[in-house]
């Protein structure tokens, strides 16, 4: 398989070392506007070459993977669904709901090129398990979930006024877990933002935490926050409250709690906290790319399509007008926009 990847930053130098790792993809054919960056790439493997952008979209390229700017996505969408080639990209499809339900439209009418969006969270073994056990009803009735996405510490200045916001830059990652997990559609949402670190969140019209009220269809409440100053470590967990039982996601050694019990303390197993989503999510990547590489080859379909990634899209946009006008918002006034 000749997959190319465009966009060379840190997570498609990420993935690039993730693709390469695959016996099935024999050329990974790297493009960035920074050509010494994907210069270096290919330096690095005998699978790997650097080449323009433009030729990402040649015949014989069998998959595209997007990890450019985000406000390069959706562009790119269009022009391998025009090239008939299969294509994945890191969320979002784009920053407003109009580009993406263009996407949506695009790749419906191409079903010889399926898109595949990146919500890696859909691959983790303990979101699966979870899954599982609440579609076999294993928890009963679930009336609470908890959800976090927490960073260590905040991504460069520069990246905050093309980032979306916080709610479209991390939580939209919950929005897509809670649905994908639970099945469930959000009803309304109320939501509320804070700016307590640097100044240049409020400078770029954002906020460096967040927390969210989802109510869903059945009268399910999912609690979302996120925020960029977690010093403890890496935090993405989801909490799943039943009538007849629970589960804790991400609950494991690198889990960054630190209890305030004594006696607690002496019996909870720490290892080194995670400090990226990169660690935190290393296995689910690479399962997310696998999957892709099988989707590409006709062998799989997606497993996450722009339709879902619209869904949580919403999700976050009402979450976003709840927050700047500090009322609750019903999703389904955000989908009719």
């Amino acid at each position: 398989m000749r997959i190319a990847l465009i966009g060379a930053g840190q997570i498609g130098q990420a993935h690039a070392r993730r693709l390469l790792a695959l016996d099935s993809v024999t050329r990974l054919l790297v493009a960035d506007g920074k050509h010494d960056r994907a210069d270096a790439i290919a330096a690095g493997s005998s699978k790997a070459e650097a080449i323009d952008p433009d030729d990402a979209f040649a015949p014989d390229v069998d998959g595209v993977v997007i990890t450019a700017n985000t406000s390069a996505h959706a562009p790119l969408i269009h022009r391998a669904l025009d090239a008939g080639i299969a294509v994945f990209t890191e969320k979002p499809i784009a920053l407003d709901v109009p580009a993406t339900r263009n996407v949506v439209d695009h790749a419906a009418e191409r079903p010889d090129a399926p898109v595949q969006i990146g919500f890696q969270r859909r691959f983790d073994a303990g979101y699966r398990t979870a899954r599982e056990d609440y579609q076999a009803g294993t928890l009963g009735f679930v009336h609470t979930v908890h959800a976090t996405t927490y960073d260590v510490s905040p991504p460069p200045a520069a990246y905050i006024p093309t980032s979306g916001g916080l709610f479209k830059d991390c939580s939209i990652h919950d929005f897509d877990a809670i649905t994908w997990l639970t099945g469930r559609r959000a009803l309304s949402v109320c939501a509320t933002g804070s700016n307590m670190g640097a100044d240049f969140f409020r400078a770029g019209g954002d906020v460096d935490t967040c927390n969210a009220v989802v109510t869903y269809d059945d009268d399910m409440t999912a609690l979302v926050s996120a925020t960029r100053y977690h010093g403890a470590g890496h935090d993405v967990r989801l909490e799943l409250h039943g009538s007849a039982d629970s589960r804790y996601v991400g609950l494991d050694d690198h889990a960054p709690l630190v209890t305030a019990e004594p006696t607690a303390a002496l019996s909870w197993v720490r290892a080194e906290p995670y400090q990226t989503y990169h660690e935190r999510f290393e296995a689910a990547y690479g399962a997310e790319l696998a999957t892709f590489v099988e989707v590409a080859a006709g062998r799989a379909p997606s497993p996450c399509t722009p339709a879902e990634a619209l869904e949580a899209l919403y999700v976050a946009e009402a979450c976003g007008i709840s927050m700047r006008e500090h009322r609750p918002v019903l999703v389904a006034d955000v989908r009719k926009s």
